[in-house]
């Protein structure tokens, strides 16, 4: 198996961009092209001569266009083994041309999906003979080059520009690579739309790659698979690294709960918010927020759920950060923030996240469904004689979104729109709960009038008990213990509220 010379061609493409300088090439060296409907008119139009794939076959394309190509005389042509003198001479005796190039495009059923597109214009994206001539060129690339997305007209041009359609048998192997990937990525999204959960099995395709400088440490190696730039306008600054990675998306799914409030600023270390506040103006939420821990912001993720002013960009500048994110900026903001060279500076669109999560573990992945739950005030059920106030409830509703963002188990200490302190990822609630009481005084946080937020339920009154010892009076949880009246009857008997949300927002 040596070099191939492209001398006779078939082309159907849907997407006819960049298509014509390769046509013309082609032409110059001489290469007897075939095609059908759309794309024969567009090489007409180049003046190009083209000869049918309906002469070649005697049959018109038929079905409103859904067969077209599915024909002895076309996969013949391009499953032919030209060391194979059986092939050759069944080639002949019925006439079929030997194609040395096959280039096919599918039709774009994951955008049509991603548009919202009704069923039947979905299912009229399903390609057939696409598909077909994809696997047929792909199985026999010793023979044939397929080109089968629109991605490789670029390099392909130079190819056949550079070797004067001398086409070697390792880049017809590397493109026949790149064609099972086009296909089973196009197979994958048709699979799962039909699938609706039904069928408990895991696909999923992603073809967006980014290399990352490594992985979590220096010696792994780390990839990102995905479109970043749906996602976020990059304005200033490094790639972004795997951590990096990790905990945008952490801040980005806690903003998420805050969207609609009120100016609201987080900083995150580790996955873990350091610091949020909400306030009336982002540069006071921003304040607030970095006097949760201005220790642990060092180094840390900053997101805001609305514009960066001026004021704001100028009091961030003094704080070493990694990465900035908010839905926009100021332009002088903008330049503030710059003054770091290495500073991210993204701009978050609003996007749709993905209703499924999941991880490899062991020989195999978890997936679940993404918590969407952001319990509400008017569902908190009340179960003490005291009840809380609105301002409380606010408190309340605050604590409880970050606690769902916080590694488990953690208790989250908070007042008057401010996180005090977290516990985070602790092996025992009272662990936890020490850890925030202690980190909230080593910045002098008075937790008198503060509520408490938790996670799971309290198995025992412990909790509640050491809270109320510091002046904490207002408690949310799940509920679900077998022992919840026990941390009920405290609170009762120290006239402190708690409420139950009915959801526990564990997260491991």
């Amino acid at each position: 198996m040596g070099n191939t010379k492209i001398k006779s061609a078939i082309i159907s493409v849907f997407n006819k961009d960049g298509l014509g300088p390769i046509v013309k090439e082609l032409s110059n060296q001489g290469v007897t092209i075939y095609s059908t409907g759309g794309t024969q008119s567009f090489i007409e139009d180049l003046g190009i001569k083209v000869l049918r794939v309906e002469d070649l076959t005697s049959y018109p394309s038929i079905l409103g266009g859904r067969v077209k190509t599915l024909h002895p005389k076309v996969f013949g042509g391009i499953l032919n083994r030209k060391d194979n003198e059986k092939d050759q001479e069944q080639l002949k005796e019925f006439d079929i041309p030997s194609f040395d190039l096959v280039m096919v495009d599918l039709y774009p059923f994951e955008e049509t999906v991603a548009a919202g597109g009704t069923h039947e214009e979905i299912i009229e994206k399903i390609d057939i003979g696409g598909i077909s001539l994809i696997r047929a060129a792909a199985k026999n690339y010793k023979d044939v080059m397929l080109v089968s997305t629109t991605k490789q007209y670029a390099d392909f041009l130079s190819i056949l520009t550079d070797q004067k359609g001398e086409i070697s048998v390792e880049q017809r192997k590397a493109y026949a690579k790149d064609a099972f990937n086009v296909s089973s990525h196009y197979d994958t999204h048709i699979f799962n739309y039909f699938n609706d959960d039904t069928e408990e099995v895991f696909k999923q395709s992603i073809t967006d790659s980014q290399v990352l400088r490594y992985g979590e440490n220096p010696h792994q190696k780390g990839v990102f698979y995905g479109g970043l730039d749906s996602i976020f306008d990059k304005l200033h600054g490094k790639e972004l690294s795997y951590n990096n990675l990790l905990d945008v998306d952490a801040a980005v799914n806690l903003m998420q709960d805050f969207k609609n409030d009120d100016p609201t600023f987080a900083i995150l270390k580790h996955n873990n918010a350091c610091g949020l506040a909400t306030r009336s103006t982002i540069e006071e939420a921003y304040s607030a927020a970095l006097a949760g821990d201005p220790v642990s912001a060092f180094g840390g993720i900053l997101i805001a759920n609305t514009k960066i002013d001026t004021k704001t960009a100028t009091l961030i500048n003094d704080l070493f950060c990694e990465v900035v994110i908010a839905p926009d900026y100021e332009e002088e903001a903008i330049e503030i923030l710059k003054s770091k060279k290495n500073r991210v500076i993204l701009v978050q669109k609003p996007f749709d996240f993905p209703k499924k999560q999941f991880r490899t573990i062991l020989n195999g992945v978890l997936e679940q469904d993404r918590d969407l739950i952001t319990d509400k005030i008017e569902d908190f059920e009340t179960v003490t004689k005291v009840s809380a106030t609105d301002a409380q409830n606010k408190d309340l509703a605050f604590a409880n979104k970050l606690v769902k963002h916080t590694k488990s188990n953690t208790i989250v200490l908070a007042k008057d729109g401010q996180l005090l302190a977290s516990g985070t990822g602790q092996t025992s609630r009272v662990d936890a709960l020490n850890q925030a009481i202690h980190k909230a005084k080593s910045f002098n946080f008075d937790l008198n009038g503060a509520v408490m937020a938790s996670d799971a339920f309290f198995p025992f009154p412990d909790c509640v008990e050491i809270a109320n010892k510091e002046g904490i009076n207002t408690v949310i949880q799940p509920g679900g213990s077998i022992k919840d009246k026990l941390s009920i009857e405290y609170c009762d008997e120290h006239q402190m509220a708690m409420v139950f949300t009915g959801n526990r927002h564990f997260k491991h």
